[in-house]
């Protein structure tokens, strides 16, 4: 088993996700179970003409991110605005603490996606001179970190991990690596993404990856259903704020729980398929406990990745089947919020920290039962009291990317 590690303090939460802006919102979301996927005009004659979007207008976006929004992506800012959430709710001040010690690291998958496509477009119908001469810092997937480096006055490690739909995982993995190795005292950590262009959506369709499900749309993203078909695309940005649990109880901050252990792994099997049997997601989810201190029969809750794909969520059913056969509790929250590719894996962290600290488990939207052949706890209908004092949250990426992070109550 892997050595026991100190636990590291989650001391705040930021979400900006189609729930709504702020933590609280998206909690509430969540916890109603109803699916907010929608129509969405900008993908108008495509096969797949829905997704999950902010209820904000982008004027909104624009006004609460402030003036140097213009120069902006909209995923990263949306990190802006889930990072500040999150280190209010810790209680921290940019303005009073030693930035050379804040480490800031927000994974992203896609970055800019629609502003390749807006700037393309202006380049082939009004030539070179009338394109963004900021495309490229709207674009680039760093730019979500970095942008709230500079909003936050984070000097410390800056980082800007690319697993695809683990991406917010490994950044909150990687985050607890800097703390423990004391490289910064501060870890501001998470996942953006907002990639609902037409090529993008056109190019998961063509894969096979989308629910095709037009004639009822608020039924696509059905996680563990025998019928399910595939993801409905999101975007969002989810934030945590972690410090070693010393220096929390130090400035008298509580925290929301702990992030106990991680564990990532590489299936070095197939650009986009997992490999029968997971056996790297398997061992992402042993390490994680075994740096917890943890043995499987220990795990309370899995959120799980839950993509709402045939294989994706045979794969997971069968892992968690397998090593958790004392059947805990399972939610999938792409069933309400959609695949937020890169952010997803921070949303669904801190929707499990706070199912811990509310002691109540969010309802897996549009599922009955899960499909005959999966021995899982799916928690469906309406949230389910429960004292959760360990959980683990899954997060799975093309390329073979596996983590899984390990929560326990403060």
């Amino acid at each position: 088993m892997t050595p026991a590690k100190p636990p590291i303090a989650v001391t705040g939460l930021g979400l900006v996700t189609p729930g709504g802006e702020g933590t609280e919102a998206t909690w509430e979301a969540v916890c109603a179970g109803r699916s907010l996927t929608a129509h969405d005009r900008a993908l108008d004659g495509l096969p797949v003409d829905f997704s999950c979007r902010l209820p904000l207008r982008e004027e909104a976006i624009d006004r609460a991110v402030g003036r140097k929004s213009w120069r902006m992506g909209r995923f990263a800012k949306l990190a802006v605005l889930a990072a500040r959430e999150a280190v209010r709710d810790a209680g921290l001040d940019p303005a009073s603490w030693q930035g050379a010690r804040v480490a800031t690291v927000i994974g992203c998958g896609m970055g800019g996606t629609e502003k390749w496509e807006e700037q393309y477009a202006r380049l082939e119908q009004n030539g070179p001179d009338r394109t963004s001469p900021l495309t490229i810092p709207m674009i680039i997937p760093n730019l979500a970190t970095g942008e709230v480096s500079i909003d936050l006055h984070a000097h410390g490690v800056s980082l800007a991990p690319a697993t695809a739909c683990a991406s917010g995982a490994t950044a909150i993995a990687l985050a607890r690596e800097l703390l423990a190795a004391d490289l910064c005292d501060v870890a501001v950590a998470g996942g953006a993404e907002a990639a609902i262009s037409r090529l993008a959506v056109t190019g998961f369709w063509r894969m096979g990856a989308l629910s095709e499900r037009t004639a009822a749309i608020a039924d696509a993203s059905r996680p563990f259903a025998a019928d399910r078909d595939g993801f409905v695309m999101a975007e969002g940005a989810g934030v945590l704020v972690l410090e070693r649990t010393a220096d929390a109880a130090a400035r008298g901050a509580r925290p929301r729980a702990l992030l106990a252990g991680c564990g990532s792994t590489s299936d070095a099997h197939h650009p986009t398929a997992p490999p029968e049997g997971a056996a790297g997601a398997e061992t992402a989810l042993r390490t994680a406990l075994g740096e917890a201190g943890l043995t499987p029969y220990d795990v309370d809750h899995v959120n799980a990745h839950g993509t709402s794909t045939p294989l994706n969520d045979a794969t997971e059913a069968a892992l968690i089947a397998r090593v958790l056969p004392h059947r805990p509790s399972v939610t999938a929250a792409k069933s309400v919020l959609g695949h937020t590719l890169g952010a997803a894996g921070a949303i669904e962290a801190a929707l499990t920290v706070l199912t811990i600290q509310h002691r109540r488990v969010p309802p897996i939207a549009n599922l009955q039962v899960p499909a005959p052949e999966f021995d899982i706890d799916c928690v469906t209908k309406q949230p389910r009291r429960q004292d959760v004092r360990t959980a683990v949250s899954h997060s799975f990426g093309f390329g073979g990317h596996n983590v899984v992070l390990a929560f326990a109550a403060a």
